[in-house]
């Protein structure tokens, strides 16, 4: 189910109203769950092909309850290899040999989110923060919310609970910007997406052309174009989606968190990783990330060790974040440049820091040729990092054999010095229109601006749709 499409949009109604005639929490409740039942259902073409994923379910709550009542190491470790050896086989991954793969087609959509879910369950269990047995029907309604079902953004157990005990009361002012948000969400995947998407296809086409070698040059040109126009794409799909699930959980009493804070004004990998996909990385840092360091800082105490034991576990976090994308090979190497950019992040920070002491490194990070510099460097590395994402193995051993050392490190630089002063171009020209933004909404109390900005918007949806026919699939939900 398209998240542009008008059948997404009618079921989407739907469900708002009928969660408006039962506004009160356990009718909030049987709501969600009728809602995330169809859209699952709306997956598959047979009832059967959710069974791995009832089982996987069932599966999750029996781990979750039984670490809850015994809160022991030894319940969580059997618990946690029993789930994660269960997603791997479900999800296929390419290791496998046949025998351990399920001979008939199911719903493969949404199992990493339940399973990111079910292990904040599982630790939150052991650590004692579920004091009761989790109902059947939030189990489901938690782990398996259609808003959330496919691409997160991963909502704390805590913060669910909180909502689902709450009457529906909203107010006109909320309404307004939710339904604001979906349209700016509907802008963003069926216009920008779709519009950066026919770019990418254009370049990425020339590019992987088996018929042809072009020059080297010409490959860097359209590797560059192709990589940029890529990110751009993902990026629109993936924020625009997040910009509905939130803008149609208000309208539903549901509270979603933000998941994006503008990513590309990150002045480093880190930096930047702290703005993208935020609940993902916070899911990492909480439960990969932190546990790591507690374990390297007990086993290496010496103070010289210290500040470069962080090096070690971001290359470790980012290198599981990066192969979690995907069950192939290629994804190996994109875990591998996902590590590779915040060890190298952290270790600058390391040796800069030690070298011009903290506010000597914070001066010079401050300087403006410094910051534009380095938000281009952030951006064309994570770009270029991104071909894992849109190529195989076979087409990535060909580009870098085709590109050579000279090739990746000078489209590496020229994507960076432009996005850099791409960068620095658009916050002088958003400053100077700032004082006029602000006295046109100031002039007409912000009500007709906004009001004709919506409308402007609904038009240049309608008539991008009219060309493109459809709107790009959901990429994240690849992944």
């Amino acid at each position: 189910m398209a998240f542009t499409s008008p059948s997404f949009i009618a079921f989407v109604l739907a469900v708002v109203l009928l969660a408006h005639a039962l506004p009160s929490p356990a009718g909030r409740s049987g709501v969600l769950l009728l809602a995330s039942l169809v859209f699952i259902g709306s997956y598959v073409d047979s009832v059967g092909q959710v069974g791995p994923l009832a089982a996987f379910l069932l599966l999750g709550y029996l781990v979750v309850e039984g670490v809850r009542r015994s809160r022991s190491a030894a319940s969580l470790w059997v618990g946690l290899v029993g789930m994660i050896a269960s997603f791997i086989v479900l999800k296929k991954f390419s290791f496998l040999g046949d025998s351990l793969v399920l001979p008939f087609p199911y719903l493969i959509v949404g199992l990493s989110y339940v399973l990111f879910r079910v292990l904040h369950l599982m630790i939150d269990a052991k650590q004692g923060e579920l004091t009761r047995p989790i109902a059947p029907l939030h189990f489901f309604n938690y782990t398996c919310n259609f808003l959330s079902f496919i691409a997160g953004p991963i909502q704390r157990y805590g913060d669910y609970a909180l909502q689902k005990d709450r009457a529906l009361v909203l107010d006109e002012e909320t309404v307004f910007h939710a339904f604001a948000r979906v349209i700016k969400g509907i802008l963003k995947v069926g216009v920008v997406s779709a519009i950066f998407n026919y770019l990418f296809s254009s370049m990425s086409g020339r590019l992987l052309d088996t018929g042809s070698t072009p020059a080297l040059l010409l490959t860097c040109a359209l590797f560059t174009a192709a990589a940029l126009f890529y990110t751009v794409y993902l990026y629109a799909n993936f924020a625009g989606y997040m910009d509905i699930v939130i803008g149609v959980g208000t309208l539903m009493g549901l509270e979603l968190p933000e998941n994006f804070n503008r990513p590309f004004s990150a002045r480093s990998f880190l930096d930047f990783w702290s703005r993208w996909h935020m609940t993902l990385s916070d899911w990492f840092k909480t439960y990969v990330f932190n546990p790591l360091m507690k374990v390297l800082a007990t086993r290496y105490t010496s103070p010289q060790a210290g500040p470069y034991l962080g090096v070690v576990a971001f290359f470790v976090t980012f290198l599981i974040m990066g192969v979690w994308h995907g069950t192939t090979s290629v994804f190996v190497v994109y875990g591998l440049l996902m590590g590779a950019g915040a060890s190298v992040n952290k270790l600058w920070q390391v040796v800069m820091t030690k070298r011009l002491g903290k506010k000597g490194y914070k001066a010079l990070a401050d300087r403006t040729a410094f910051v534009y510099l380095s938000r281009g460097l952030t951006l064309a590395y994570f770009a270029l990092a991104l071909t894992c994402l849109w190529v195989d193995m076979r087409q990535l051993k060909w580009l870098a054999g085709h590109l050579g050392v000279v090739g990746v490190t000078s489209c590496y630089l020229g994507l960076a010095l432009a996005a850099g002063a791409a960068f620095f171009a658009w916050d002088r020209f958003a400053a100077l229109l700032t004082p006029f933004s602000q006295a046109v909404t100031q002039g007409s109390d912000g009500v007709i601006v906004r009001n004709l900005s919506l409308a402007f918007q609904i038009l240049l949806i309608v008539t991008v749709a009219s060309f493109f026919h459809k709107a790009p699939e959901f990429v994240y939900r690849a992944f």
